[in-house]
């Protein structure tokens, strides 16, 4: 997503050189919230992107592995060969935490990329009985799905209740209802002691049935490649970007799930996984120049998505897209909007917040 925003957004604000996209899946670059639903349950087949690369005039290079940073040498080296650059964007997002222990035990699944989904169908089609490590976005969402295909689901989570690493308590602890509504087991304060075929053992001795175990504990960003490279990283592994996103070595940026920027908002550095971190990051670093430019020359994308258990269980989400030329740095208010909201509420525009471009939507008198 980071990458795939990163240059579109350079050919919509006119830059005519050269854009090359290189990605180390063979696949078409492909949007990854589907992965857990429709892609899952084989009501779709991918989710690539709708974008006419070539149109666009952008280069994108598939099964190519970044493996090194020469910024001296302006020189990116991959599984191809080096390739030069003037600038260069570094979106390589992030990579799932392992089960320690589960490295090479039968039927141990992790749910990020097309090709993890695609493994997991047939899982599902001979509705195994299914352990879930980790009660966060990635459990909850192959949880349903799993239960909506027929499987006996057991979710075990270390903590004391769902999403407890992403949301305050009181916001998180309803969302155990998710499960109880989707006919799974959630097991909270259960730690995994081991992993043997066909079985899941907790710390307290608890031998849990499993023909399928599927791992969502979390993710780190993926940039051990970038060892030796001069670029800063930071305690998570994530790299170091300031306010426009750019790194500790000259022409090198950062976007999305690998990298952490300043918050003026929150008076501290933020290190957002999430989808629309990944979206919005556009909108924050100035990629034709090495200085940040004016806000007002990159256009920019507002997208709200929200997520949460469907009728049938599945996770479902919507998206509202907006587009409009991003004003000078300030704010904007916009006319009412029509229909019975009239009168009710109006719209700011703000480009100076870390997350982007955002509507706000405020009664009136207040």
């Amino acid at each position: 997503m980071a990458g795939v925003q990163t240059a579109v957004a350079l050919r919509e604000q006119g830059f005519a050189g050269t854009v090359t996209l290189i990605g180390a899946e063979p696949h078409q670059p492909y949007d990854r919230p589907p992965l857990s639903k429709a892609v899952l349950l084989g009501t779709a087949e991918g989710s690539a992107f709708d974008v006419d690369f070539e149109a666009l005039g952008i280069e994108v290079r598939l099964g190519c592995e970044a493996l090194g940073l020469g910024p001296g040498a302006h020189v990116l080296d991959t599984s191809a060969g080096p390739v030069p650059y003037d600038v260069l964007v570094l979106a390589t997002g992030a990579e799932p935490i392992r089960l320690p222990g589960a490295e090479g035990v039968p039927g141990v699944h992790l749910l990020r990329t097309l090709d993890d989904a695609e493994r997991l169908r047939p899982v599902l089609a001979r509705q195994h009985d299914i352990v879930v490590v980790g009660a966060g976005w990635i459990g909850a969402e192959f949880a349903t799905a799993a239960r909506e295909a027929g499987c006996a689901v057991t979710v075990v989570e270390a903590a004391d209740r769902p999403l407890a690493g992403a949301l305050p308590a009181e916001v998180a602890a309803p969302m155990a209802a998710w499960y109880a509504d989707a006919g799974a087991d959630l097991r909270t304060h259960a730690r995994v002691e081991r992993v043997e075929p066909g079985t899941v053992v907790l710390d307290d001795g608890t031998r849990v049935p499993a023909g399928a175990v599927v791992v969502g504990i979390g993710a780190r960003p993926a940039t051990a490649w970038l060892a030796g490279s001069g670029v800063e990283l930071g305690a998570h592994g994530e790299v170091v970007a300031d306010a426009h996103l750019r790194t500790s070595v000259p022409d090198v940026y950062a976007v999305g799930d690998c990298a952490s920027f300043p918050s003026a908002r929150y008076g501290e550095r933020l290190l957002v996984h999430h989808w629309d971190n990944a979206l919005q990051g556009r909108g924050r670093w100035p990629p034709t120049s090495s200085a940040p430019p004016p806000a007002a020359r990159l256009p920019s994308t507002t997208r709200c998505r929200t997520s949460g258990p469907s009728s049938s269980g599945a996770s479902s989400s919507t998206r509202a897209t907006t587009r409009r030329p991003t004003p000078p740095c300030g704010a904007e208010t916009l006319p009412d909007p029509p229909g019975p909201s009239a009168g009710c509420a109006r719209t700011v525009w703000s480009p100076c917040s870390p997350w982007g471009v955002r509507a706000t939507w405020h009664r009136a008198g207040g």
